[in-house]
């Protein structure tokens, strides 16, 4: 069994981190997050049904994980990091790649919910659309739409500011 734990947490550990990290923007959490949501997986291992992704459902518990850290604390404001890694394999997200990550970020969390979360699931976790509708448990093309909408509103945003 703990072997078996070991090559999930080898496989998926870094998209989780990934995930968290664009959630809360500190490296320090978002490690805590990962060693909290990968020992409740691993607690919680014979409750896997497979009806999901191993990743989804460790992305869903990070999810979970992170939004109880936010309820304990009662901080529901997202720090902001300079040192984030940015994709460019579009023109939006090549002015964003040349923006700073505080600008970045400003635009991100300034869409509403759950544009903003499905941006950032894509984006910065990298899941597939599938994944993202299973976490929310909607449909894959709920997912699409949603992350189409929400890169409109970030084009708009960039074309409004003039970062475009």
């Amino acid at each position: 069994m703990s072997e078996e734990f070991d090559e999930i947490y080898r496989l998926y550990a870094d998209k989780v981190y990934r995930y968290i990290l664009s959630l809360c923007r500190d490296e320090t959490l978002a490690e805590d997050i990962l060693q909290n949501a990968m020992l409740k997986a691993f607690s919680n291992i014979k409750s896997f049904s497979g009806k999901c992704s191993v990743n989804t459902w460790l992305c869903t518990i990070a999810r979970n994980e992170y939004f109880n850290y936010l309820k304990k604390t009662e901080n529901k404001n997202v720090s902001l990091d300079e040192n984030a890694d940015y994709k460019s394999e579009n023109p939006e997200e090549r002015a964003l790649s040349e923006l700073s990550a505080v600008e970045i970020l400003k635009l991100v969390h300034a869409l509403d919910e759950p544009l903003r979360e499905t941006f950032m699931l894509r984006f910065y976790g990298d899941l597939k659309f599938s994944e993202i509708g299973e976490i929310f448990g909607k449909s894959e093309n709920w997912a699409r739409v949603n992350f189409f909408r929400a890169r409109r509103k970030l084009a708009q945003s960039l074309e409004k500011e003039d970062f475009i």
